[in-house]
């Protein structure tokens, strides 16, 4: 029997960038310049238009000094994240 993992909780991962931009007190013409992404893109991230890349969200982490794992953490939410299976 496959036993599937719960779905990513992409909303909470969109809210925690808005929550990360607003902590900083920047527009998302701020977090742009410091990120190198289009503004278009973090308001489309924001507004759940696109979920983005990976490559985005790593340019985002270093932005607003967010590891990069706690920052994915949230896609946990709701949900409890996997623990190491033995092999």
């Amino acid at each position: 029997m496959t036993i599937f993992p719960p779905d990513p909780n992409l909303e909470a991962l969109r809210q925690e960038l808005a929550r990360l931009r607003g902590d900083h007190g920047w527009s998302y013409d701020e977090l742009a310049a410091r990120s190198g992404l289009s503004r278009r893109t973090l308001i489309e991230i924001e507004q759940g238009r696109t979920i983005g890349t990976l490559t985005t969200w790593h340019a985002l982490a270093h932005a607003l000094g967010a590891p990069l794992d706690e920052l994915f953490g949230t896609m946990c939410a709701g949900h409890e994240p996997p623990t190491p299976q033995d092999d």
